[in-house]
């Protein structure tokens, strides 16, 4: 009976809200609920409501329910199959909590499907903050038109690891770059009313044990690298909600942290929303509320016990924690909400244009995809007259990552029943066939080869004038890969093909970086990520130069496991998809080793040569930089330079500007990029601003960034190793203390196309 309250009270308080144009203009004249005069400021209105809300109330809304009924759990009633639920309270005219996964698309229910964009790394790839919005906007709108309206999306820790599991979620290893990509991903999920998450604070690097696994850093390296980057995309996108992390954060768990999440989070950064914690992450009630954690996400599903109710309630009665505290959780939550225009705009089932939204994937893919090798200019193909497709189910579709971030199709799953078939699984296929597609364009014969029988690829492939050989590597949420090696005999069945056909060309469906022993042997290479609900148009556009490949490496490529940090991570693997755990899980891992230095910093640290370094992207054409000047104004340090496009073929360039600061200890940063399109022959004058967050370092006992005085190194790049401009500029010293705002705010890169 108490249930079937509940969802009486919950449809109720939707019908009411339903009103709520003419509530609003009542209340502006002084009606019964002031709180929805859409005029009011959202601290405003948030104050009104919290002022009118019981105890009872207020304990509701600083936790949530789990929305599913996955492994048998009993899904709360009023929810509609996805990550979290809250009930409406309809009394106060506020509509249920409606949570759903993730940063890639609406993942859940399965059943309904939705528009996968292509991995965090393809669109972290694009070097493209108006792809990663145009995405997050899309992703927003359809979960939107689910009736969601709080998406578990804006995923930004670094990638320290090429085979931590959920690197895909991710936007690579430099904070500068994943904080603009996160940012602009989060800004335009919210530009549909939502509120949306940015995740998962902090240091979650790694999967395995990732729920009790310390992440050991210094704090000032920790400010200069993966707190930086969440800094940048929270200024950026302003998300409504930050998610704790599972893991332990020098030995003190993310969502009891109070440093994490009240010194540097709401009292340094100013950040008025809210916290919630990953599900299962809440090991306490008063700790984790004294600490910052405004509200529990699942408590009674995946954590011991439902610590935001009675355990909470117990400690406001003892005076543990103090009635203010419960007002301020329940505050930045309403704020929130008034925020991201929850209230004013209610999410309710609605059609979705699934065409129109594949498209925006598309654009994400083919500005993402990134060309790793092009030998005698194989590609583009245009006129070849055989073409032998082989493996990787390209007659089927193109794969997606596992885990909360897994969005199946309308369609369907385009090859079921493949392991896992329990979480992280089940294991997804979009159904855009790349082989499909490659017939469309082929001005001869296709022919496909599973791949499975090596010799019978191989055959086939000396028959043909191209060989396209397709492979895979799918990785999770819960897990990590113990190697870069690709699973099963895929690396058998490229050098058998390219033996072959020396005119090989490699598509790679990854998490990331893989070894690739054959590499020196086949023709070309095309990194694809996980290429997305269109995925299978795009790689055929960019094989057949229909467009140009843009995308630049967001992360560096090691040669193997012996460039990385900790060449092993113990514990690492899956046993149901055949990569078994490499001895005991550590409870311990030093980030200390490269500190700030991440990815491209460590192998410059190192003088190590990577496979391929950060940035590094080949194009159709070719660029050419000239009249670099770096210079100051108003004590804003700037470069301007030209590009010229030297190729026949239109196409996109994205220069990269490095900075090393005074002093032979440091390692060059980017601190500001461009992505400008030209046609052949075309030039432009650009002037690119460097972010000032990048030319400083933080004092961890003035609690100060302090930028040197000295002469600053400006290196103009293809990549993180190739440079085509060089020069020196000086620079004061400038200091902030970590609660103030950089001196001046970064601009974009200007362009003046000739």
């Amino acid at each position: 009976m108490a249930l079937h309250k509940t969802r009486i009270a919950s449809l109720i308080g939707i019908a009411l809200l339903a009103f709520g144009g003419t509530c609003a203009a009542a209340n502006a004249s002084g009606g019964a609920r002031p709180w929805m005069n859409a005029e009011l400021t959202s601290d405003q209105r948030a104050d009104l409501v919290l002022k009118a809300m019981t105890q009872d109330e207020k304990f509701r809304l600083i936790r949530v329910d789990f929305g599913d009924t996955e492994n048998g759990h009993v899904m709360a009633p009023g929810a509609l199959g996805s990550a979290g639920y809250g009930p409406a309270i309809a009394r106060l005219g506020l509509p249920a909590i409606q949570e759903s996964d993730a940063g890639l698309g609406v993942a859940k229910p399965h059943k309904l499907g939705a528009t996968a964009m292509p991995s965090g790394l393809a669109t972290a790839a694009s070097f493209d903050p108006a792809i990663a919005r145009e995405g997050g906007a899309m992703i927003g709108g359809e979960a939107h038109r689910r009736g969601f309206n709080v998406m578990l999306a804006g995923g930004v820790d670094l990638v320290r690891d090429p085979r931590n599991g959920r690197n895909f979620e991710y936007a690579g290893e430099d904070p500068l770059l994943a904080g603009v990509i996160a940012g602009n991903a989060i800004a335009g999920i919210q530009s549909q009313h939502l509120v949306s998450t940015i995740k998962h604070y902090a240091l979650n690097d790694l999967e395995t044990d990732r729920t009790t696994l310390s992440a050991n850093i210094d704090r000032a390296a920790a400010r200069e690298s993966d707190l930086l980057a969440f800094e940048i995309a929270i200024a950026i996108g302003h998300p409504g909600s930050v998610m704790c992390s599972y893991n332990r954060i020098n030995a003190v768990y993310a969502c009891e942290d109070g440093w994490l999440l009240n010194d540097v989070l709401k009292h340094d950064w100013h950040y008025p929303g809210f916290v919630m914690s990953d599900w299962g992450a809440v090991h306490s009630g008063a700790k984790s509320a004294l600490a910052g954690l405004d509200q529990e996400s699942a408590g009674e599903t995946f954590d011991k016990e439902v610590y935001f109710d009675q355990p909470l309630r117990a400690a406001v009665a003892s005076g543990q924690v103090p009635q203010s505290r419960i007002d301020d959780m329940a505050r930045r939550i309403l704020r929130s909400l008034f925020a991201a225009g929850v209230i004013d705009h209610l999410a309710k089932q609605s059609p979705i244009d699934f065409a129109a939204d594949r498209k925006v994937a598309q654009r994400a893919e083919e500005a993402g995809a990134v060309l790793l090798r092009n030998q005698d200019a194989l590609l583009p193909l245009s006129t070849v007259q055989s073409v032998a497709v082989i493996g990787g189910h390209a007659d089927k579709g193109v794969l997606t990552g596992g885990g909360s971030s897994a969005v199946q199709s309308p369609q369907g799953n385009a090859v079921p029943g493949l392991p896992p078939s329990e979480w992280p699984g089940p294991r997804i296929y979009q159904p855009s066939a790349p082989l499909a597609a490659i017939r469309q364009r082929a001005h001869g014969t296709v022919s496909y080869a599973s791949g499975e029988d090596i010799a019978a690829a191989a055959k086939l492939a000396a028959q043909s004038k191209v060989a396209v050989v397709f492979v895979e590597q799918w990785a999770a949420e819960s897990f990590d890969t113990p190697h870069l090696a690709l699973p099963g005999n895929q690396d058998a069945l490229v050098a058998a093909v390219a033996k072959a056909n020396p005119h090989t060309i490699v598509v790679l469906e990854n998490n990331g970086p893989v070894a690739m022993p054959w590499l020196d042997k086949v023709g070309a290479v095309l990194e694809a990520w996980y290429p997305g609900a269109a995925g299978g148009e795009a790689i055929a556009r960019l094989l057949y130069g229909e467009v140009d490949p843009s995308g630049r490496l967001p992360l560096t490529w090691p040669r193997d496991e012996s460039q990385l940090p900790r060449p092993a991570i113990p514990g690492a693997g899956l046993a149901s998809i055949g990569l078994p755990s490499q001895g005991r899980p550590a409870q311990d891992v030093d980030y200390n080793i490269e500190g700030a230095d991440v990815g491209y910093r460590w192998y410059q640290r190192q003088h190590l040569e990577p496979l391929f370094p950060f940035g590094y992207g080949l194009t159709y054409t070719h660029f050419d930089y000239s009249d670099f000047k770096p210079h100051v104004e108003n004590g804003k340090l700037t470069a301007s330079f030209i590009v010229t496009n030297r190729g026949a073929r239109t196409g996109v360039d994205v220069p990269q500007l490095y900075v090393t600061l005074p002093g032979s200890n440091n390692a060059r940063r980017l601190a500001a990029w461009c992505r400008v399109t030209l046609k052949p022959g075309q030039s432009a004058h650009l002037t690119a601003t460097t972010d000032p967050r990048l030319l400083a370092k933080f004092d961890g006992k003035s609690q100060h960034w302090q930028q040197p005085a000295g002469d600053y190194q400006l290196q103009l790049g293809h990549s993180a190793t190739s440079f085509q401009g060089e020069g020196k500029a000086t620079l004061t010293a400038v200091s902030w203390g970590a609660d103030a705002s950089p001196p001046g705010a970064p601009q974009p890169c200007v362009t003046d196309n000739r």
